[in-house]
């Protein structure tokens, strides 16, 4: 999640560009806010919005290189994960960890927004189930009680068939509650590993993704030809993009790199080298979208670069200055109502303007989301989560 905090920002304007700096353990409150880190989470959103732009058939031309673009848009979760692993190391690995405050803490910073987000689809939600003879909806059509629940309680994504009930992104959220469970009990949290070892470990992490989507390639359990299918009933295929336990190795991938930041020395010339590289590898995929199999590109393959791009955006090469403007942290702390609210804001605006051009109905339509994630975090975010995190808690 985002790097957001209550400290000031402290600028490394008067050290030379260069200079290595040792970075010195410190209490979470004592750390710095990343803030050019809370502003890619905006921009990983933005992704995620191009690519439901695209499936829902909103926007579906364009140059092969934008559709490319939009069409692994999904990676965005992808980058959520791994940021999150960094984030929650970085902010928690230097003390004491009390799980009870914790998950508390945890608790105030995604649920209300969360439970927001189903108030406001809810209508669509139960209108859909009940009266329309919708496919994508078709195992919560059968088994409302139950998706209702299981949405209710974050644990949809541990039902394939259900994992897209109610409001469908709200799936990624199922995972981090997982991965919040299991933090405080894991051992890339605090264990100084060496820098060779961490490196290792990220590689044999990835590794895992990497092997879990080949398994499923090589043995296609939902039958060859649905191995790049878009279809939301694959059992399988659900499992593969949705399970936690599947999506685990980009989460601590995410805490590994962290673990390998606070271990070394700051020097602004190889955070420019991380983020250039991060950039080559998301190029490269997308050139070759269309010839990757899905699977190895929703559940890992640009983990090493989004742990990279992170890397180096945390060490604040100068020109990455511009990440910190005040305008864009404050959308990237929007970023999640973003998340959470866009599909379906999206939609809804733009099947009302049936008037405009198509343009101004796509710009009408991701203003509205972008709008109506500002309002949130600042009526209900902020607030609820002043109310109900623990005091003193350092937030992330």
């Amino acid at each position: 999640m985002a790097a957001q905090g209550s400290n000031p920002v402290l600028s490394f304007a008067s050290k030379t560009a260069d200079q290595p700096e040792p970075i010195a353990p410190s209490q979470p409150a004592a750390r710095l806010r990343l803030e050019g880190l809370t502003t890619l989470r905006f921009f990983a959103a933005f992704h995620v919005i191009l690519f439901h732009l695209q499936v829902e058939g909103i926007v579906t031309g364009g140059p092969r290189w934008y559709q490319n673009f939009a069409s692994i848009g999904y990676v965005g979760v992808n980058f959520f994960f791994v940021l999150s692993g960094f984030i929650l190391v970085y902010t928690y690995a230097a003390g004491h960890l009390d799980p009870r405050r914790f998950w508390q803490a945890r608790f105030a910073r995604i649920y209300p927004a969360y439970l927001f987000s189903l108030a406001v689809t809810a209508p669509f939600f139960f209108l859909t189930a009940r009266r329309l003879n919708l496919p994508f909806f078709a195992w919560s059509m059968q088994h409302l009680f139950l998706a209702s629940i299981l949405a209710l309680t974050l644990l949809q994504s541990w039902v394939p068939q259900g994992a897209l009930t109610w409001n469908p992104v709200c799936w990624s959220l199922s995972v981090e509650a997982f991965f919040y469970a299991l933090f405080p009990f894991l051992p890339g949290r605090t264990q100084p590993f060496s820098r060779r070892r961490l490196l290792f470990l990220i590689a044999g992490t990835w590794l895992v993704s990497l092997a879990i989507s080949a398994a499923y390639i090589a043995l296609h359990p939902d039958g060859a030809a649905n191995i790049d299918s878009t279809e939301t009933n694959l059992f399988w295929k659900n499992i593969l993009s949705f399970n936690p336990l599947v999506r685990l190795p980009e989460f601590v991938v995410g805490m590994l790199t962290c673990r390998l930041f606070l271990s070394g020395q700051r020097s602004r010339r190889f955070g420019a080298q991380c983020i250039l590289s991060g950039v080559l590898g998301i190029v490269l995929v997308t050139i070759f979208a269309d010839r990757i199999p899905n699977p190895v590109i929703s559940t890992g393959l640009l983990s090493p670069a989004f742990a990279a791009i992170i890397y180096g955006v945390a060490l604040e090469p100068r020109w990455t200055r511009l990440l910190a403007l005040p305008p864009l942290v404050y959308l990237g702390e929007a970023s999640y109502s973003l998340y959470l609210l866009h599909s379906f804001v999206v939609s809804s605006v733009f099947a009302a303007v049936t008037h405009a051009p198509l343009p101004v109905r796509v710009v009408l339509s991701v203003g509205a989301a972008i709008a109506a994630s500002l309002l949130t975090f600042k009526f209900i975010e902020q607030p609820a989560r002043r109310f109900l995190r623990p005091k003193s808690e350092p937030t992330s």
